[in-house]
């Protein structure tokens, strides 16, 4: 058993030494000022000070001119002020009357000065270890942004990643290894940006490192199941997905891959297990092959805890390499501290890869403790386990769960065993949102929830229609018989509800791929709170459900059960100030105050609701690639056929970001794009102040061409308009360009066929039939009519009801709550009242624009 680690593969880039012209000292104390808001504050008694990276902290430089700031004395105490922050420190101990920080514009809060081991009310959380059994809500943690405009993360117990020869007195062939820190030391970062959380997450990751790029496939649909499949159901599952038009990219295998049931008692559990079960899987190989055939990743689960028995295939390599006595059974231990068994473990791991798994799905769920005083198990499985994986040039991926801050570094996170209620599906858009608090933008979570709970239809579709806009979308279940997750186990609406969001998972690829390398290199995590782009404004934080997905998109998913009356479930929400456009038909809302607009929306089972701006652009891809007849639908290629939805009334751009499928470690984005070879396409939108037009522009390629298709079928679909004219030019020479029109979602669509992408395409959009104005009007009477055609009420007073939205538009509201009795031929009076649940869906679309 042979490995091929190397040092470099080990080998991060750190900077942990700060910038000695920033940094301020004394015999015992230490002032490193990393930016003009976050500061190093260590106390050593011994007077050493760590200078090593740690778990979390690789880089304490961050290059560049050295921030600004001012030193002072006073009254015996060290005064050092940045634009940012002035912190006061009496150099002694640190103690809550000798070191405080005030954070400097934070107006609204009473709580904007810190001193030394105050309590963080502010703190807008961060995220969790895990979901395992969580029904509901969960503590989220820590994160760096505060509504009083500071947060401090304590590092002192954080062991250190240095440069080891041996380790323990073995050869380490790693280069790197963890160590415990030579001292004890006080050892604080102070996260003082006030109300600029993008800026405080943007420092967070200057210290810790990156978030790196994800493979293309791992931002289609993943399927997972805790079931004992075979080769043969497994395979059959995917070719009833593919002929279903269901897009799936990744394979997820739980533990039954390997011995569970066969394993003899004198081992222990079948819970950790290397070796494929031959009754379920006879030729690994052939399976692995057929997955990639069709189109598909595979991931394997693991619980490495119990090592190496004596009953695995490995295990004799793994005696041997381990100098145990293979003859009387004795076990290979599970040791994460010894540089010797790991290299063992990863050459192990390699031979499986040989086979055909392209990465390890880590379910380490046995706590925190190794031979290494606080050293957590999990984060160094992580950490070894993301650069193994890049080794020989291989995209690295893991998929494991958080360790604390850092672990953005080691994407992808598994959020644990979902409790199937709607309580979890109500937890988890705010749980997913808060954790780009902390940096952690890949969750995957169980998608439609895992165990326990009950069945809920609507439930299920609400999830994958969460799915569709999450970082990873990750189906799972149990095995339980009952609790399938396959879209044809559910009846009418609710099947027809999941297919769609699957599809339009896939179809989204080109704008998540883009927002891929936004995470990467802008510092955005595709997930983020409302607050973070509204810190102002305190309706931004009372939709804590309610996120930015990518830099064109609002979601408010529905996670409450139907109103039975209105037929219809609603979201609360809260638009920030300007125009915007419900995504999926178009409507448009108005958000006319400074302060945004609260509305409540109601949405039938189709669709939740997700809001574009204006001037947004969103690129898009066919199944299976409408240019390639016989491509599979779960294709992840750069795809030869694109649909842009573009939303009108303001100017907008996008950079489409392609690339040629290679890793790229790269910290600076000129480097990474040559490295991965990047192709980007520029597209905007112009629009005319008085709404009489617009124009539509997609730019030649920049980068190397050869990383996309020659040629590209281009579908501009104008979402929010009224029927238009187009006229379209390809480098300049006019090319005819047939136009349709969808009232139901008010798009007008053209298609250019064959078009070069070295070429510059324009397409001119003007009313039709000579109107003034190409905004859609708003469609009242054929909207009003479907929710009271839906509403479970009295005939009579839907009659009623829709004459005085016909006659008085908004007008009508008030009269609609005032319809409670009517007077019948022979004389007596009948009730007709208004279930609230309508009126507020009528009042939605009343007050739209």
């Amino acid at each position: 058993m042979t490995s091929s680690v190397s040092a470099a593969t080990f080998t991060p880039a750190m900077r942990p030494k700060m910038d000695e012209a920033a940094t301020l000292k004394g015999e015992h104390w230490r002032v490193g000022v990393l930016s003009d808001s976050l500061l190093r504050l260590e106390w050593s008694d011994s007077g050493e000070f760590e200078d090593n990276a740690t778990q979390m902290a690789f880089n304490r430089d961050f290059g560049g001119e050295a921030p600004r700031f001012t030193v002072d004395e006073r009254d015996g105490l060290l005064i050092v002020e940045t634009e940012a922050l002035r912190l006061t420190y009496d150099r002694r101990p640190f103690s809550k009357e000798g070191l405080s920080v005030v954070v400097k514009g934070v107006p609204r809060s009473q709580r904007n000065t810190w001193h030394y081991g105050d309590e963080p009310h502010g703190n807008l959380g961060g995220t969790a270890r895990t979901l395992d059994e969580v029904d509901g809500r969960t503590d989220m943690g820590l994160g760096v942004c505060s509504v009083d405009g500071w947060a401090v993360i304590d590092d002192s117990a954080s062991n250190v990643v240095v440069a080891a020869e041996q380790v323990n007195g073995e050869p380490n062939p790693f280069g790197m290894w963890v160590a415990p820190r030579g001292h004890e030391e006080t050892d604080l970062y102070f996260f003082g940006h006030g109300l600029r959380f993008k800026d405080a997450v943007r420092d967070l990751y200057r210290l810790t490192g990156p978030t790196p790029l994800l493979p293309r496939f791992a931002l289609g649909n993943w399927w997972s199941r805790y079931h004992r499949y075979t080769e043969t159901e497994y395979l059959d599952l995917m070719d009833r997905f593919e002929a279903e038009k269901l897009p799936f990219t990744t394979a997820v295998i739980d533990m039954d891959w390997h011995l569970v049931d066969a394993v003899d008692p004198k081992y222990g559990s079948g819970w950790t297990g290397y070796t494929w079960n031959p009754e379920f899987f006879p030729d690994p190989e052939r399976f692995l092959s057929e997955l990639r055939r069709r189109g598909m990743k595979t991931t394997l689960n693991v619980h490495p805890r119990d090592g190496v028995r004596a009953f695995e295939k490995p295990y004799a390599g793994m005696a041997a390499a381990m100098g145990v006595n293979a003859e009387a059974g004795e076990p290979v231990e599970f040791d994460l501290t010894s540089p010797k068994f790991m290299e063992a473990y990863f050459a192990m791991h390699h031979e499986l890869e040989g086979e055909g798994v392209d990465f390890w799905w880590l379910d380490w769920q046995q706590g925190g403790v190794t031979r290494m005083p606080g050293l957590d198990p999990l984060w160094m499985l992580n950490h070894l386990h993301y650069l193994d994986s890049g080794r020989d040039g291989r995209w690295p991926l893991t998929f494991s769960r958080y360790a604390g801050p850092g672990s953005h570094r080691y994407p992808v996170g598994f959020s644990g065993d979902t409790v199937v209620t709607w309580e979890s599906l109500k937890f988890q858009p705010e749980f997913t949102a808060t954790a780009s608090n902390i940096g952690y933008g890949w969750w995957s979570h169980d998608i439609g929830g895992h165990m326990f709970g009950y069945r809920d239809d609507e439930l299920e579709a609400r999830w994958y229609q969460l799915g569709v806009f999450s970082p990873i979308n990750r189906l799972h279940s149990t095995d339980s018989p009952f609790n399938g997750k396959e879209p044809w186990n559910f009846d009418g609406n609710t099947r027809e509800a999941m297919n769609k969001a699957l599809r339009l998972r896939h179809e989204l690829l080109p704008y998540l791929y883009t927002m891929n390398w936004r995470a990467a290199f802008d510092d955005e995590p595709i997930v983020q709170p409302m607050y973070w782009s509204e810190p102002n404004n305190d309706s931004a934080y009372d939709y804590r459900n309610e996120f930015r997905f990518g830099s064109e998109l609002i979601v408010a998913p529905i996670v409450d059960p139907v109103d039975g009356e209105v037929r219809r479930a609603k979201a609360d929400v809260w638009l920030p100030q300007g125009e915007w456009f419900d995504f999926f038909d178009g409507r448009r809302y108005v958000s006319a105050d400074e302060n945004g607009r609260r509305l409540a929306v109601w949405r039938a089972l189709d669709r939740i609701p997700v809001f574009a701006k204006a001037g947004a652009i969103v690129p898009m891809q066919p199944l299976g690639d409408a240019a390639e007849t016989d491509a599979r639908c779960n294709d992840v290629a750069n795809p030869r056929a694109m649909r842009v939805v573009v939303f009108p009334g303001s100017d907008g751009a996008f950079t489409l970001c392609e690339d040629a499928g290679r890793f790229t470690k790269a910290e600076d984005f000129e480097s990474a794009a040559r490295e991965a070879g990047l192709v980007q396409t520029d597209m905007r939108l112009t629009w005319n102040a008085d709404g009489s037009g617009c124009a539509f522009a997609i730019d030649p390629v920049r980068g190397d061409a050869q990383n996309v298709p020659d040629e590209r079928e281009w579908t501009i679909a104008l979402r929010g308009v009224a029927p238009v004219t187009c006229v379209a030019t390809v480098d300049g020479a006019a090319i005819h360009a047939e136009i349709a029109y969808d009232q139901t979602t008010l798009t007008a669509s053209v298609t250019l066929p064959e078009v070069p992408v070295t070429a510059r395409v324009i397409v001119a959009f003007a009313p039709a039939d000579g109107g003034e104005a190409m905004l859609a009007g708003n469609p009242v009477h054929g909207d009003a009519f479907a929710v009271l055609n839906g509403a479970q009420m009295l005939f009579l007073t839907k009659g009623k009801a829709m004459d005085m939205v016909d006659r008085l538009g908004a007008g009508a509201l008030a009269g609609l709550r005032a319809l409670e009795r009517g007077k019948r031929a022979d004389g007596d009076f009948w009730q007709s009242h208004m279930p609230e649940g309508v009126i507020s869906a009528l009042e939605e679309i009343l007050l739209r624009s």
